[in-house]
């Protein structure tokens, strides 16, 4: 297990326009065992003001992972993705698209522009919750993040 973060919270950050498929995503977390704090940013501008702590988000906590959907208006998944992992200091925050499209062209542009994971969109709560589990494994016990 990794002893990282013993007694304190997982952060992450959902990145989805869609406010029933972020609070399916955020019960599904909340559905698992351990320490997980969920936020939501509905769009890639509002994603990268959560990032940077920018107005409105002046207190927000630096999300360990982030969840980002594809479609969404204003600042699209990969356009977010392009400009978050051209950031030195956001760069190392681990994004998994989590969306509804496995189209050959978008999962394509999601790791060409450094996505280190590709999931899709369950509407299933059950479905959901594995999902959880299995990030909450990966992520926060198998591997090691840089958390600085």
């Amino acid at each position: 297990m990794n002893d990282q973060k013993i007694n304190c919270s997982n952060v992450i950050l959902i990145v989805d326009d869609n406010p029933t498929d972020a609070m399916l995503v955020r019960e599904a977390f909340a559905c698992t065992d351990g320490n997980t704090e969920v936020f939501v940013a509905e769009d890639g501008v509002c994603a990268l003001e959560f990032l940077r702590k920018q107005d409105p988000y002046l207190q927000a906590p630096r999300p360990d992972i982030i969840l980002l959907d594809l479609n969404m208006p204003r600042k699209n998944g990969i356009e977010f993705l392009a400009e978050m992992k051209a950031d030195i200091d956001l760069r190392i925050i681990p994004v998994i698209v989590y969306t509804s499209s496995v189209t050959d062209q978008d999962i394509k542009a999601a790791f060409q522009n450094y996505a280190n994971g590709y999931i899709k969109k369950s509407v299933n709560f059950d479905e959901c919750i594995e999902v959880a589990k299995s990030i909450k494994e990966f992520w926060f016990s198998t591997s090691i993040l840089c958390r600085s």
